[in-house]
């Protein structure tokens, strides 16, 4: 028997140890940051055990170690540990093991087993005494602690090992708590960024309190007209009234919100008008929607809301439209119908000059309502997709020329000056469109400036593309008149709306459908009123080899003359049945393979099947962000991504482009325009006048050149793999851009194989060989621990 004295010693060890387990439960429960969890959990497990160095590795769905962390090491001894070769073999073997594993000499056991012998921390020397211990959670393993401690006697010990088995337990649960808090918090932070982006405004509100808790970004902006100086929002809940599409008016002053909102009214598509006593209104489009709890009581109610002003701008466009065609036909045709009177009544008494006179005024006015219906025919055309342009090479400077030959035959009286670089190469365009286009720009110049003043036509190469730009010296125009030139019956400023200037409105409209179909931009810039302005647009380069939808170079080619043979692959992602038809039909006759799916879950499936060169993306899809799914496209593949859209609000699309799209589209679009805006997005991913990318990557002594596929250390050829350079072509096409693990093995990879995160840092550890690229201080390839790697930005290009 023992004696009392041990047995008080054992109770108290035993006490102490479940005092420090319960010390280190209430440590790591202390936060809910995933990061911060692990670490907590991982020097928790050293202090109870008095390990010196520790690491913890958490495993994915497939049970492979997908995230590593280490305590008690410099973050280049742990970098050099995961870097090791085989080290996803080793770690495998340790942790494996159904039981904790608890060695007394682990380099020993490694060697045994002809393992890949890891560096020791801090140069320690052998013995390494070991500890492992395994993660369960809903009965699946999904981690492993290791811990060891250095030198000569120091071993872990059977007490050491149930504590860290007691330990492993609750840190299994509290880590699977912080691993469902980030997943709810990235979800709620989805939503919240779907809902603030949404172009409806949402609003929920207590229903009790009868105050709103949270409104979104274009709720915000609906109720701004009506909000008063240095008052918040929520202010205006008490000197609002809403008069209701039935007549009935409801003043919040008087009848409280939680009031009204206790009805549990559903309101559908009702028109309502939200004003206050100074008289400023707002019409909105609502609905509204009554949450109820288990017992039935409203608990709170969402209301959605669309500002109806851009309905009843385009009301009063409708409305000016008619009245304009109603003018620009009838003043035509009452000079028709006199002149023709005239002649007929007194053609006896009129002497030839005068005849002549009267029938040159029927053709003139008769020219001018030819060249208004044809202006109305191009902006239908445009508005339904079906302005057909049949580009060829041709010489800008000719363009230009026909077009000023044009401008001056009208008898205009300006100055028009000429500058064309003279080795510009030949562009592809519609000859008598882009004709068009110069001559309205022309005919645009010369209305608002000084009949004797110059305008200047200037084409000059970029990259891909020329650029033609045509400049006045004329009035100018103000700043927050710019976006809104293009849109149809568009002035300078308002007082041109009711002033009687020539021409319908349509002109720049027409110039802009025209530019677009050819896959151009155009715009406008000027530094304020009388600066004068100039405006600009873009045609794409004649390619020697190019044929309308020639197969491009795919993607990342499996090695140097192994390009693909096929037709350009397009993957079209569109809910609506109709609009696929439309695009297939055209991609198609424009020579591209196209892919074409509703459904957004086989999107993933599609492209690791397909391997297309290209996606077509449509924003609105059921269920779908098309901005995050674009964004899963791009983590996974170096794909060129195209939005297909018939919302063209200027903040969407600009959110499209910050977040990596190649191009967006707005519906309806020719099939010509969106063949023309894939070969300028195939012909910037391929290379070709590529903007920002170098035509070399050249850093001290490396030399990668791209259109060669070679690569040179120091004047020397360096011999890569096809995985190789493919790894090093991402990295350095994206210098100073940290590039993550899953993003590298799934654009390099494709899918990514099945050995994980490892098979790319042995491929890096590879290049850095070749290269002779220290990883401890490197020149080339950094690593960013736990997250991936990157290049430095070259020198020079």
């Amino acid at each position: 028997m023992k004696s009392a004295d041990k047995l008080l010693q054992e109770n108290e060890a035993l006490r102490d140890r479940l005092s420090r387990l319960s010390s280190a439960s209430l440590r790591i429960n202390e936060s809910l940051d995933f990061d911060a969890v692990l670490q907590s959990v991982l020097d928790s497990a050293c202090s109870l055990t008095g390990a010196r160095v520790g690491v913890l590795t958490l495993l994915d769905e497939t049970g492979q170690a997908d995230d590593f962390l280490s305590s008690g090491m410099t973050s280049q001894e742990a970098q050099g540990l995961w870097d090791l070769p085989d080290a996803l073999h080793l770690f495998e073997h340790l942790g494996n093991i159904p039981e904790p594993l608890r060695l007394p000499d682990l380099i020993g056991h490694i060697r045994a087993f002809n393992l890949p012998e890891p560096p020791l921390p801090g140069g320690a020397s052998a013995p390494v005494s070991f500890l492992a211990a395994p993660i369960h959670h809903g009965g699946k393993r999904v981690g492993n602690i290791f811990l060891a401690v250095l030198g000569p006697n120091q071993e872990f010990t059977s007490e050491d090992e149930e504590t860290l088995v007691m330990f492993a337990c609750q840190a299994a649960l509290v880590i699977a708590n912080a691993r469902r808090y980030r997943e709810e918090r990235r979800a709620r932070n989805d939503l919240e960024t779907l809902i603030n982006t949404s172009p409806v405004g949402v609003v929920v509100l207590d229903a009790e309190a009868g105050v709103p808790v949270s409104f979104n970004r274009e709720a915000k902006r609906i109720v701004s007209s009506l909000q008063m100086p240095g008052r918040p929002p929520e202010a205006l809940l008490e000197v609002i009234t809403c008069r209701r599409a039935d007549g009935r008016e409801i003043a919040l002053n008087e009848f409280p919100l939680a009031q009204v909102l206790s009805t549990g009214e559903t309101v559908r598509l009702e028109e309502i008008v939200m004003e206050v006593p100074d008289g400023r209104s707002v019409k909105a489009l609502i609905n509204a929607t009554p949450i109820h709890s288990q017992e039935g009581v409203v608990e709170s109610v969402v209301v959605t809301m669309q500002d109806m002003t851009p309905i009843e701008e385009l009301e009063r466009l409708r409305a000016e439209f008619m009245g304009m065609v109603s003018h620009e036909l009838q003043t035509p045709l009452t000079s028709i119908k006199g002149s023709a009177n005239t002649l007929l009544d007194e053609a006896s008494s009129l002497d030839p000059a005068e005849i002549r006179q009267f029938h040159r005024i029927i053709s003139e006015q008769a020219d001018r309502m030819r060249s208004l219906i044809r202006d109305l025919l191009d902006v239908a055309r445009i508005e339904t997709g079906t302005l057909s342009v049949a580009p060829q090479p041709s010489d800008i400077a000719a363009l230009v020329d026909e077009a000023r030959i044009m401008f001056m035959s009208a008898g205009r009286t300006n100055r028009v000056h000429i500058d064309i670089a003279p080795d510009l190469p030949q562009v592809l365009t519609d000859r008598r469109r882009i004709v068009q286009v110069i001559s309205n720009l022309l005919s645009n110049a010369a209305k608002y400036s000084n009949e004797l003043s110059t305008i200047t036509v200037r084409a000059e190469q970029k990259q891909f593309q020329v650029v033609v730009s045509v400049a006045d010296e004329g009035r100018g125009i103000p700043a927050q008149r710019l976006p809104l030139l293009f849109r149809k019956f568009s002035r300078v400023d308002e007082k041109d709306q009711q002033r009687d200037l020539a021409g319908s409105g349509l002109g720049l409209a027409i110039c802009k459908g025209i530019v677009e179909a050819h896959g151009g931009r155009i715009w406008a810039e000027s530094d304020g009123p009388g600066q004068g302005a100039c405006f600009r647009f873009t045609v794409p380069i004649t390619e020697e080899k190019e044929t309308t939808g020639a197969a491009e170079p795919a993607p990342f080619a499996a090695g140097p003359g192994n390009e693909t043979q096929d037709r350009t692959r397009i993957l079209v992602v569109d809910d609506e049945p109709h609009a696929l038809r439309y695009i297939r039909d055209g991609l198609a006759k424009s020579g591209y393979d196209p892919i074409v799916t509703g459904e957004p879950e086989d999107v993933d499936r599609l492209i690791a099947q397909e391997r297309p060169h290209l996606v077509l993306l449509d924003m609105m899809l059921p269920g779908f962000d098309g901005i995050e799914l674009m964004k899963n496209i791009l983590d996974k593949s170096a794909l060129p991504v195209i939005f297909l859209s018939a919302y063209g609000q200027e903040n969407v699309i600009a959110k499209a482009f910050d977040m990596g799209a190649a191009d967006y589209v707005v519906k309806p679009f020719s099939p010509t325009e969106l063949a023309a805006r894939i070969r300028s997005a195939l012909r910037q991913r391929a290379g070709i006048g590529y903007l920002g990318q170098p035509e070399n990557y050249v850093l001290q002594d490396l030399v990668i050149n791209y259109t060669e596929r070679r690569v040179a250390l120091a004047g020397q050829p360096v011999v890569l793999t096809a995985t190789e350079y493919s790894l090093l072509f991402e990295l350095s096409t994206n210098a100073g851009l940290v590039l993550t693990h899953g993003q590298l093995l799934q654009r390099v990879w494709n899918q990514g194989p099945s050995g994980g995160a490892g098979v790319v840092r042995t491929v890096v550890k590879r290049l850095r060989q070749k290269l002779d690229d220290d990883a401890q201080n490197p020149t080339y390839i950094f690593t960013e621990a736990r997250v991936g790697y990157r290049m430095a930005k070259p020198s020079s290009t």
